[in-house]
């Protein structure tokens, strides 16, 4: 007989318009506002441009107005000492003419009096001018933090989008013929024409899948780390038939559904890894996973219905609840489903957070974990970068759990977590022992050299060009930022009044932008603290206020860091963007949409989370940290990110411009001490 052509379709719901569509507007409308969003930021960077360069101009004729000042002053007194002269001489000759000398100083004296009040004005204008440029910087940080939160929500959209397209459904009809064996009998080769025929659609809608892709080709060239399965809802011969020289011939139609190990989307897409963290714990440096190229741990039978027309099913094979075919992986799934009389539930536990679990070489996300598996024996690990892996082959024969305890690598750094997870031994530093994080200790940083800015091309502009620093001397810093009870001990040993309790309270964010509370300061910063908390809705003066006491206190000088030795010591010898990476983790730090219970709530008690390598707690996020300005800088900046700002503003090298009475409930301190 002819051999009939291989036949391919897909029904609409594979290619489920309408959701697809809805997903990829949700992308489009994120743009779209970021878009938009990037334009204000820009327009706003070119007033600040403007402003900051009318105001030099400003200064620049403010300082030609007291230089002639000086002159003016130095000319009235001349003409008003030569009119005095006359007046003496006038005594005895009163015949002399002394207009002349009255006219000059009457003009000295109006001259004079008409550049003051131009210094006056300038002065005000100047007043007027600044006002304006702390205005738009609040504005630009508002902005700059719009805009990462917007990135943040197109990462979770572009995620949402590839996992639906992943889990898609469809049918497919395929024509497949092969030749008998002659040592085969009709029934072998008819079950064997059926397998390959259910072998080919699969590996068909896989393509097919792979081939819709909105972001196709970001996500094809690491097809063979996807992940990517198929699951048959149900499958039917439409027909076959045996010809004469010994070949069958078989019409399948196949109904699929994908499916995805979620955890690796994030990979696919080259986005950090947190943005998956809903769906699963993505996969261990280095694991890859392989794939068999044979259906042998399938069973394929055949049953005739009342017309004739053969129904496959696809049943589970009690070793193996998964088929893998080349680059997909097939979990099979009967039409008409049936109890798993030979699974049983297993719950995983672990001693860490962010782990992963693999039973028999597949990742099955993190814990705490229940999984239903066959009945048998099952190899079982755990793994966590930094942390020796938990491995047991466990006979499962009845529901149990199985608690797994990680410990940590010796000397690791590459991911700290939370304190709560943390012994309480003391952490040893190369310079310093540190035991405890809530009595603001002082540790040394030691001389060196590193690279200042965005080293990873993905900071703002103010972070660029990179230039290499020198610290020739150690220094000492607090390894906290200061908490409530020590600024509290400073307000009542001095009686001293914050701005924000003098003036018009403090900031805080609503609605993404800054709003000014009345009410709100340093005791009460509009959310619930201890005294182990940051201290904040301080301004630079205030923060400058509290060192000059502690120096007083202590018989040392104390100050507020450089931008220098904040950053060198943030980074801590690491050329990363946090401590433990280039990406920010779950729950490793408190910042916007950092996965720990104070995220976007409020700032969390100091030391909560691990110290870098020096020792310093909180260098990202929990609270923007004011530097010292340099004598010819009228702005001040800040650093650190922030418990209500994006993650990629708790970079290492982030920068935010700050007026230098401006305060908020998320800007505190800390303090270095002089040699």
């Amino acid at each position: 007989m002819r051999i009939a052509p291989l036949s391919f379709f897909v029904t609409a719901t594979l290619m489920a318009a309408g959701v697809f569509a809805q997903d990829t507007a949700t992308v489009n409308a994120v743009e779209s506002e970021l878009a938009v969003k990037q334009t204000e930021l820009d327009n706003y960077t070119q007033i600040l441009d403007k402003h900051i360069s009318e105001e030099a101009r400003l200064q620049s004729q403010l300082a030609l107005l007291r230089t002639r000042s000086s002159e003016l002053d130095k000319e009235k007194n001349q003409a008003l000492d030569a009119m005095n002269e006359l007046y003496r001489r006038l005594i005895d000759d009163p015949s002399i003419d002394i207009t002349a000398a009255q006219t000059r100083y009457q003009q000295a004296v109006a001259t004079h009096k008409q550049n003051k009040d131009d210094i006056s004005m300038q002065l005000a204008a100047i007043a007027s001018h600044r006002k304006d440029i702390e205005q738009i910087r609040i504005t630009k940080h508002t902005l700059v933090n719009t805009l990462e939160s917007l990135k943040d929500q197109l990462s979770t959209a572009r995620v949402e989008r590839l996992r639906n397209e992943f889990t898609r459904e469809g049918t497919l009809e395929v024509e497949h013929t092969i030749n008998c064996k002659r040592t085969e009998t009709l029934a072998a080769c008819e079950q064997r024409g059926q397998q390959l025929g259910l072998q080919k659609a699969t590996k068909r809608f896989i393509d097919q899948v792979f081939a819709n892709l909105t972001e196709q080709r970001i996500v094809e060239p690491k097809r063979n780390i996807a992940g990517a399965q198929v699951q048959v809802v149900n499958s039917h011969v439409v027909g076959s038939a045996f010809s004469g020289q010994g070949n069958y011939s078989v019409n399948l139609s196949v109904t699929m559904r994908g499916d995805m190990n979620n955890s690796r989307l994030c990979s696919l897409l080259n986005l950090d890894n947190r943005f998956c963290s809903e769906y699963g714990t993505p996969l261990s440096m280095g694991y890859q996973a392989s794939y068999p190229t044979t259906f042998s741990d399938t069973q394929l039978t055949f049953k005739d219905s009342t017309d004739n027309i053969g129904q496959v099913e696809v049943a589970k094979v009690q070793q193996q609840p998964i088929i893998e075919v080349n680059t997909p992986r097939v979990a099979n799934t009967k039409s008409t489903p049936s109890p798993e009389v030979n699974s049983v539930s297993v719950t995983l536990r672990s001693n860490v957070y962010d782990d992963e679990v693999f039973i028999n070489g597949v990742s099955y996300g993190s814990t705490k974990l229940t999984v239903k598996v066959p009945k048998g024996i099952h190899d079982i690990e755990v793994r966590k970068l930094g942390y020796q892996p938990y491995k047991a082959q466990v006979n499962i024969r009845k529901a149990q759990t199985i608690n797994a305890r990680l410990s940590k690598k010796p000397e690791s750094i590459a991911a700290p977590t939370p304190k709560s997870e943390q012994n309480t031994k003391p952490i040893k530093l190369a310079t310093s022992t540190v035991t405890s994080a809530s009595n603001n200790g002082i540790v040394i940083i030691p001389a060196g050299t590193f690279k200042m800015g965005d080293l990873t091309g993905n900071g703002l502009a103010n972070e660029r060009p990179v230039v290499e620093k020198v610290l020739s001397n150690s220094y000492a810093m607090q390894n906290t930022e200061v908490t409530v009870a020590q600024f509290r001990s400073f307000i009542t040993s001095t009686g001293y009044q914050t701005e924000a309790e003098k003036g018009k309270g403090c900031a805080y964010y609503k609605n993404g932008e800054p709003i000014w509370e009345l009410d709100y300061n340093w005791n009460n910063p509009g959310f619930k603290q201890a005294d182990n908390f940051p201290v904040v809705c301080v301004s630079y003066e205030d923060a400058k206020a509290y060192a000059n006491w502690l120096s007083g206190e202590k018989g040392q000088q104390f100050r507020l860091p450089n931008e220098v030795e904040w950053e060198y010591a943030a980074r801590a010898s690491t050329a990363s963007e946090y401590p433990w990476g280039n990406e920010i983790g779950k729950n490793l730090a408190n910042c916007g949409w950092c996965g720990s219970e104070y995220s976007n709530k409020s700032a969390a008690p100091v030391g909560e989370f691990s110290p870098n390598n020096y020792g310093l707690y909180d260098t990202v996020g929990n609270v923007w940290e004011w530097t010292q300005k340099r004598a010819s800088q009228d702005d001040v900046t800040v650093r650190g990110g922030a418990w209500n700002f994006a993650p990629s503003l708790a970079r290492v090298s982030t920068r935010l411009a700050l007026a230098a009475d401006f305060r908020a409930n998320y800007i505190g301190f800390r303090l270095v001490r002089e040699r």
